[in-house]
């Protein structure tokens, strides 16, 4: 199968949780299906929720994209990336009436990821043909309009089935997957968060799923969509991914 792979990287990012407390906005550790699908709406022009009718199931960007299939490999030191809160004032009228609002949110440090995309419908092919010829409609972000996105490292790569995987380098669904317990080695490492995968048709609210990153060996994998590839860009190492 063929996936176009690039690198998805910033100086900082912020994926906003939806819950909020009195303390200050939250971030997900790492970009989200979603949040990704909104990347690829903005290059290829697609609009989002503040264009959407009376009528409209989703917004645009989701509706022509929510079936592709991707993979994300975070790039980062023991499964995170550093944040850290930052505060700035709003004093525009549309945030506080009465003139200034402190704003605290939580940033992700120099996040990075390789992410891959399955080739395998029309909306993929667009995309990939946007990336590879260095073409977008709107500026995408990591987040928000704080936080530009750089995209780099394009190409076209193969992938095969890797039915027994014995190792998942991309983030995974843990729903899928059962990790080897009984492996004897002391440095591995394990990242585990709900991630949004999806939204709902009633409220476009997020559709949680556990999702894990991790070096622990694999004992079974319930899914096929696990593939193996090589890549450049990773010093050749030969690598197995989950779609999702």
């Amino acid at each position: 199968m063929e996936i176009l792979r690039f690198t998805l990287s910033g100086n900082q990012a912020f994926f906003k949780k939806p819950d909020v407390n009195t303390y200050g906005y939250f971030t997900f550790g790492h970009i989200h299906k979603v949040a990704l699908l909104g990347i690829f709406g903005a290059v290829l022009g697609y609009s989002g929720y503040n264009s959407m009718h009376k009528d409209d199931e989703y917004p645009e960007f989701y509706e022509k994209l929510k079936d592709l299939h991707i993979a994300i490999l975070p790039i980062c030191n023991k499964g995170s990336f550093p944040k850290k809160m930052i505060e700035f004032n709003n004093s525009t009228e549309f945030a506080n009436k009465d003139g200034n609002l402190i704003v605290k949110q939580q940033w992700i440090e120099n996040p990075k990821w390789q992410i891959y995309l399955a080739m395998d419908c029309e909306e993929s092919k667009k995309i990939a043909d946007s990336l590879l010829n260095n073409k977008c409609v709107y500026m995408p972000y990591l987040g928000s309009n704080d936080h530009p996105a750089d995209i780099s490292d394009v190409c076209i790569i193969s992938g095969k089935p890797q039915p027994n995987p014995v190792h998942i380098d991309s983030l995974y669904l843990k729903n899928t997957v059962h990790m080897d317990l009984s492996d004897d080695e002391e440095d591995w490492f394990k990242y585990e968060e709900m991630l949004p995968i999806a939204l709902d048709n009633v409220l476009n609210m997020y559709i949680y799923e556990k999702m894990v990153f991790s070096d622990i060996k694999i004992s079974e994998c319930t899914t096929d969509t696990v593939y193996a590839i090589q890549d450049k860009y990773l010093d050749n190492k030969n690598i197995n991914i989950m779609f999702f």
